[in-house]
């Protein structure tokens, strides 16, 4: 099961059909990016980085996570990370989201009339979907299938370097778990290799998500950090940290995770407590926080402890009462 937060629909065809200001359209970001990935795939190996004036990560920087909602971040804040159909925040480092395996919903339509054939489908036919979250899962099972699919992301990856990000989060990077056994673990890898390599060229840094098993093989790929939800439910950190040193951004969903989080890593990467929903402020349920100073709280801390932590010892960016 998928564990990411979506963010924000797609509820209009031009926002479909564009990412951050770049069109994604067949006759824009699909042959505005064809070259780089052809590029990619014939080298035989991994695409060479053009990451020379890219902004440098800040390696366990402050960082809010807004895929549910754009809103203004409090002045601590050093990364913000916004689906690419938001704008950047000004002055700070700023990470695109995109769902680069899957299709929105509010895409499906799109992808069904301009590219029927990119659609993972079943022996029957039928659309193979993620039912946690309602999304098509795109067929990344062939060489020529990779290509074509990393030309539409790779004119999103465009959009958001057009609008000042410095990074792209490809979501869905575990799609082939949700395959029914139509895609593997190695067509998930080559695809990961195509993006890196694109993102590279927009001058994007390029974020992992999730799947922790694949950690160091996307590193050794090019990918520059990782974005990791939950890994201390699951008991998946040290594969990130690992692979990226304090490079990784982790998003804990609950308070005594997060708090068995800070006392282990704070300091050492970025951490955040947000909402199940990741809504944006102002909304119920927001939540936002991350822990900073002080000694945290260890395992099998309870309620008592774990809140004693949210308020004495975290920098709050919701509320912390």
């Amino acid at each position: 099961m998928a564990r990411r937060r979506t963010g924000a629909l797609l509820v209009a065809a031009g926002l479909v059909l564009t990412g951050c200001g770049a069109a994604a359209s067949d006759t824009t970001g699909t042959t505005g990016t064809t070259g780089s990935a052809h590029t990619a795939a014939s080298s035989g190996g991994t695409p060479a980085r053009n990451t020379t004036t890219a902004k440098a990560f800040p390696a366990a920087g402050v960082f809010d996570y807004q895929i549910g909602g754009s809103y203004p971040p409090a002045s601590g804040v050093r990364i913000v990370d916004r689906d690419r159909t938001s704008a950047p925040a000004p002055g700070r480092y700023n990470v695109c989201y995109v769902n680069a395996y899957q299709a929105q919903p509010g895409d499906l339509a799109w992808w069904q009339h301009t590219h029927p054939n990119l659609l993972l489908r079943d022996a029957s036919g039928r659309l193979i979907i993620d039912r946690d979250w309602n999304e098509a899962l795109l067929d990344i099972a062939t060489p020529a299938k990779r290509l074509a699919i990393a030309a539409v992301v790779g004119g999103w990856f465009a959009g958001c370097a057009h609008s000042g990000y410095d990074a792209v989060e490809p979501d869905n990077l575990d799609s082939y778990t949700r395959s029914q056994g139509n895609l593997t673990q190695a067509d998930a890898v080559a695809f990961a290799a195509l993006l890196a390599g694109i993102a590279h060229r927009d001058t994007l840094l390029i974020g992992q998500k999730n799947a922790a098993e694949l950690a160091t093989r996307l590193r050794g790929s090019g990918y520059d950090f990782a974005v990791a939800e939950e890994c201390q439910e699951y008991d998946e950190c040290d594969a990130y940290t690992s692979a990226y040193g304090t490079k990784v951004i982790e998003i804990e969903y609950s308070a005594d995770q997060f708090a068995q989080a800070c006392a282990a890593r704070r300091g050492r990467v970025s951490l955040l407590l947000r909402d199940r929903d990741v809504v944006a402020k102002g909304q119920s349920g927001y939540v936002s926080r991350t822990c900073r100073h002080g000694t945290s709280t260890g395992a099998g801390a309870g309620p008592r402890a774990v809140r004693a932590v949210t308020i004495a010892q975290c920098v709050t960016l919701a509320l912390c009462n």
